[in-house]
C-alpha cells in the first residue's frame, strides 16, 4: 500500500495538483493508494469518483498542518500494510513519525534558502533523513546539493503527461468560441505575479499587435489572492489607460480538463515565460497536445524545452523574485531570483510564431510519448521501490 501526503491536490487546478493527481492514479493500478490531503470545498465529486481513498483535512493553514499529520500518525500506527510514504514535499513531511520508506518531492523554489539559514536546516533535516529526495528536473538536483541535500539519496525523475487523445467536438467548440475564432491565438495561462512576466508579456504583445484583430491574445491570469479589482488596476497601470479589442482576459479555469481543452483550441502558448519555474507544467502540456509554446529558455525548461519542440528565448538578467505581496524574503517557499527577457527578444519569438501557428508541433507530440505517467511510475518502482 502506497501513502500520498500532499497539500495540492484536484479538483484545485495547477502543475503540482495534476502531478500528484496522475502519480497516485497510477500508483492506484498496481496497489492500494491512500491519500491525505488538504480540503477543497469541491472535493466531494472528484473523490468520489477516483479507484483510491481520500481523506481531506480543513481548518486554518497553521492547525491544519498540525491536525492532518496528527491523523496521518495515527493511521501509520494503525495500518501496518504501508510499504512506503510519498510526499509532494518536505513540509509534509516535517512532523510524520515513522520508520516506512519515506520519498519526497522536491522544486526548487521551495527548497531555494540560504545555505545555513535557519530554513535551510529544517529543510535538511527532513530531506536529509528520507529514503530517497526526487527531483523533477536536473536543475532542481543541483541546486539541492548546493544547498547541502546529501547527493546519495537523490534521484531525478521527470514529470509525466496523459496520452493525447481526441478532444469531443463539443468541448473543443466551447473553447473555440470562448477564443472568439481570430487568425492566430496565443494564450497565458498562469496567475498574475512577478515571476510569470506578465508585465513583459502583455506591453510588448501590445506594443506589436495591438488591435490588430488578426491576432488574439487571451489571458486566464486572475490571482485569487488578489484584491477585488486590483488586477484591473495593475492592467490599467501596464497599458497607460489604454484599452485593445484583441487582448481578453477570462475567469480563472476550474479543472485542469478545462485548462488542457482550452489548451486544444489554441496556437501559441506563452506560460512558458514565467522566469522561475518547477517543471512549468501548463506549457509543458501544450507542447505535449502538439501546439507551439514560446519557452524561456532556463532551470528545469532545459530538461523538456528544445529548439525542435518550442521557440526559445535566452533570459537576459535575474532579479529578486522577491515583490512584498505573494514573494517575501526568508518566507517558507518562493524563494531566490527570477529570470527575466528583453522586450526585443520576446517580439521577436511572437514574429517568428507567426509561420507557425497553424502547423502542428511534431515535435511536441513526440515529446509527450517519452514523458508519461506510466514512465514516470515505471522509473520510481524501477529507481526507489
Amino acid at each position: 500500500m502506497y501513502l500520498i501526503i500532499t497539500r495540492t491536490f484536484p479538483p484545485e487546478v495547477g502543475g503540482m495538483q495534476n502531478l500528484m493527481w496522475g502519480l497516485a492514479r497510477s500508483l492506484s493500478k498496481l496497489d492500494m493508494v491512500k491519500v491525505f490531503a488538504d480540503y477543497h470545498e469541491d472535493h466531494k465529486k472528484f473523490d468520489d469518483k477516483v479507484s483510491f481513498t481520500i481523506e481531506r483535512v480543513s481548518g486554518v493553514k497553521l492547525l491544519r498542518k498540525y491536525r492532518k499529520s496528527l491523523l496521518i500518525n495515527e493511521y501509520l500506527n494503525e495500518n501496518k500494510n504501508i510499504n512506503c510514504i510519498i510526499a509532494d514535499h518536505w513540509k509534509s513531511l516535517e512532523l510524520i513519525k515513522s520508520p516506512k520508506k519515506k520519498i519526497c518531492l522536491i522544486h526548487s523554489k521551495e527548497i531555494n534558502h540560504p545555505k545555513g539559514s535557519r530554513l535551510n536546516k529544517k529543510v535538511l533535516e527532513v530531506l536529509n533523513n528520507v529514503d530517497h529526495v526526487v527531483a523533477n528536473s536536473n536543475f532542481t538536483k543541483n541546486l539541492a546539493v548546493s544547498l547541502g541535500v546529501e547527493e546519495k539519496r537523490l534521484i531525478v525523475i521527470n514529470p509525466g503527461v496523459d496520452p493525447v487523445e481526441e478532444i469531443p467536438k463539443d468541448v473543443l467548440k466551447q473553447a473555440e468560441e470562448m477564443l472568439k475564432g481570430k487568425k492566430q491565438r496565443l494564450i497565458t495561462v498562469s496567475r498574475f505575479e512577478k515571476r510569470k512576466n506578465h508585465e513583459i508579456i502583455l506591453s510588448s504583445w501590445a506594443e506589436k499587435y495591438g488591435n490588430n484583430n488578426k491576432f488574439r491574445l487571451t489571458c486566464v491570469i486572475e490571482n485569487p489572492f488578489m484584491k477585488q479589482g486590483e488586477l484591473n488596476q495593475r492592467l490599467n497601470i501596464l497599458f497607460g489607460g489604454k484599452s485593445f479589442s484583441n487582448i481578453s482576459f477570462l475567469p480563472r479555469l476550474k479543472t485542469n480538463s478545462e485548462v488542457n481543452d482550452f489548451l486544444n483550441a489554441i496556437d501559441i502558448d506563452l506560460s512558458g515565460l514565467s522566469g522561475a519555474e518547477g517543471w512549468n507544467l501548463p506549457s509543458f502540456n501544450a507542447t505535449c497536445l502538439g501546439k507551439w509554446s514560446i519557452v524561456l529558455n532556463h532551470t528545469s525548461h532545459k530538461d523538456w524545452a528544445n529548439n525542435e519542440n518550442s521557440i526559445l528565448i535566452n533570459p537576459s538578467s535575474q532579479i529578486p523574485i522577491y515583490d512584498g505581496k505573494f514573494f517575501h524574503e526568508n518566507a517558507a517557499y518562493n524563494q531566490g531570483l527570477t529570470n527575466i527577457f528583453s522586450p526585443e527578444s520576446v517580439i521577436e519569438a511572437f514574429e517568428k510564431s507567426e509561420s507557425l501557428a497553424k502547423q502542428k508541433n511534431e515535435k511536441g507530440l513526440e515529446t509527450a510519448s517519452k514523458f508519461t505517467y506510466s514512465n514516470t511510475v515505471d522509473t520510481l518502482l524501477n529507481k526507489i521501490m
